[in-house]
């Protein structure tokens, strides 16, 4: 009478075996996604020498990858449904493989753009969507949100790791170590891979070109515009910098490529009117707990993108902090993270959506206020402590559930469109994060700056009208050491020099308070687009037929 028993509890450890592999197997994948972008934030400057560049050749490269990737998310989750999310994602794996090989080799920066900036960049479109919808194929329903939050624990504790991976490897090694690493990682990838199911995909699908070059014109401009904002202002033309009709090149950029994705969905439509398949099927954003996912995905995004540009500089930057041991300050994030994106799940496995994506948008605003509480000029490395906790439980709590709560919107065939979708908003969010508080940051660091030179007595007037015109573009955030090392040179008084360090110092901290504080505006006004997320358990929608019943209006409200 055991038998059975004993045979029923082999298969199920065997289920479980596998499910872990896969489960492995994509947050691997999603770790690697966001590696590199981490490690090169703090290797820049050694990259730069070792290539015989500038920061700003860097700088470009960092641009395109992530043009690269925010502009082809759309097109490669429509590839992986045309040729199979497993094939695409092990080709995706192969392009990036390559990427990475040929910019760990790189000689020179243009050879870097080839193999970071485009490789990786159309390997990661093809890679991230696929994982989305490898998830909802390997993992019912109710498995999903624990599945889907490790895996995006596995990208949030890559952009933590990042830095003190990039600064190990700066300093005992190389940061080609890193790309190379990348290299073989990838071949454990596509080894581990063959576990991996893939629902194959039904009817006849073709990709509509038309619609491809919309997407990514669409798509990039705005991105484009976005990224530059930090050099050429977001309306207001900087001093001495680019103008179009007056009003900055980011304006005009962000207006047109929001005009041709415009265009991108009345294509759209036509193609449905003529009984073709279109690229993205409109009605996938009238559904609400999709629209809500997303929505979400993208202020987390933003608000993560925004704090991981603030958080390195102050230790980095203001405390003169190694890469290494900013690395270190960082990592209680990443175990926070893993802590509630694997518990909550566990702990709590029938967790309202609504409730939980709640308490994770409060506890990264109670992170973002203890920062700018804790940060001032005598402020020390201590102070990031529990604001990384608190941040790392939030992301990790909304790790727990977006994931499940976009896929399981939508019938399971359409999970590698929504994949397409949802990298989409994160790329937004994340760009427009990082330039949104670097805009800020420097901004206010300008003004302040300015204002404490203007009202020194010892720093002579030529200087301060020097200071006015040639700093009114804004202001570098720099060390006292490295201005100190600026000032030696200039014949400047000790008292005056003085003046100058005192007004930096001001400045970068009420600088780094104001991108904190824009930021913590920011997560309130997240909270009014909860309602859009399920206040049942996921897994209570988990059928299909359910889920095409719920896309045709909000999910109940039982909160």
């Amino acid at each position: 009478m055991a038998e059975p028993a004993t045979t029923s509890s082999t298969t199920k450890a065997t289920a479980t075996a596998a499910a872990g592999a896969v489960l492995l197997t994509l947050a691997t994948a999603q770790f690697l996604m966001t590696l590199d972008s981490s490690v090169m934030n703090v290797s820049m400057a050694t990259v730069a020498d070792d290539l015989g560049t500038t920061i700003t050749g860097i700088q470009t490269a960092i641009t395109l990858y992530t043009l690269v990737m925010a502009t082809l998310m759309i097109t490669g989750g429509k590839i992986g449904t045309i040729i199979g999310r497993r094939k695409a994602f092990a080709i995706g794996c192969v392009i990036y493989g390559a990427g990475s090989l040929v910019t760990g080799a790189s000689p020179t920066l243009g050879v870097m753009i080839v193999g970071w900036s485009f490789l990786e960049g159309i390997g990661a479109a093809l890679i991230l969507p696929a994982i989305v919808a490898l998830v909802a194929g390997n993992f019912a329903p109710a498995e999903r949100p624990k599945a889907y939050g490790l895996v995006a624990a596995a990208g949030a504790i890559a952009v933590a790791a990042g830095p003190l991976i990039g600064g190990l490897a700066t300093t005992y090694a190389s940061w080609r170590y890193v790309f190379f690493g990348e290299v073989v990682l990838v071949v454990a990838i596509l080894f581990l891979s063959r576990r991996v199911a893939d629902a194959p995909s039904e009817g006849h699908h073709r990709l509509d070109l038309t619609s491809t070059l919309l997407s990514v014109l669409g798509l990039g401009t705005a991105v484009f515009g976005v990224l530059r904002s930090s050099e050429w202002g977001w309306i207001t033309p900087k001093p001495g910098g680019a103008a179009w009709f007056g009003i900055s090149p980011t304006f005009w950029l962000i207006v047109i490529g929001l005009f041709v994705v415009w265009l991108f969905f009345v294509w759209q439509h036509r193609l449905i009117r003529n009984g073709k398949e279109p690229l993205v099927d409109p009605a996938l954003l009238a559904v609400p707990q999709l629209t809500g996912g997303l929505l979400m995905f993208f202020f987390q995004f933003l608000l993560q993108a925004g704090v991981f540009s603030s958080v390195p500089l102050f230790l980095a930057v203001v405390l003169e902090l190694s890469a290494l041991d900013t690395g270190l300050r960082v990592m209680p994030l990443s175990r926070a993270l893993l802590v509630a994106a694997a518990g909550v799940p566990k702990v709590w496995p029938r967790a309202r959506p609504r409730l939980v994506v709640r308490v994770g948008l409060l506890l990264m605003l109670g992170g973002i206020l203890a920062l700018l509480s804790g940060i001032e000029l005598d402020a020390n490395a201590g102070v990031v402590a529990l604001p990384m906790v608190l941040i790392g439980l939030g992301m990790g709590a909304l790790s727990s559930q977006l994931g499940a709560v976009t896929v399981s919107s939508v019938p399971t065939e359409q999970s590698g469109d929504v994949g397409g979708l949802q990298n989409t908003a994160t790329n937004l969010g994340a760009s427009i994060g990082t330039a949104l508080a670097g805009s800020v940051m420097i901004a206010v660091l300008t003004s302040t700056a300015l204002s404490g030179i203007n009202a020194s007595t010892a720093i002579p007037a030529s200087v301060q009208d020097q200071a006015t015109v040639e700093l009114a573009s804004g202001i570098p955030f720099v060390s006292d050491t490295q201005l100190e090392e600026a000032l030696a040179d200039d014949g400047l008084s000790t008292q005056a020099s003085d003046d100058i360090l005192e007004a930096n110092r001001e400045a970068r901290v009420q600088g780094l308070d104001a991108a904190l504080g824009v930021l913590a505006v920011i997560a309130v006004i997240s909270l009014f687009f909860t309602r859009r997320i399920p206040a049942v358990p996921v897994g209570d929608e988990g059928t299909d037929e359910a889920i095409d019943g719920a896309a045709a209006g909000a999910p109940p409200d039982r909160s």
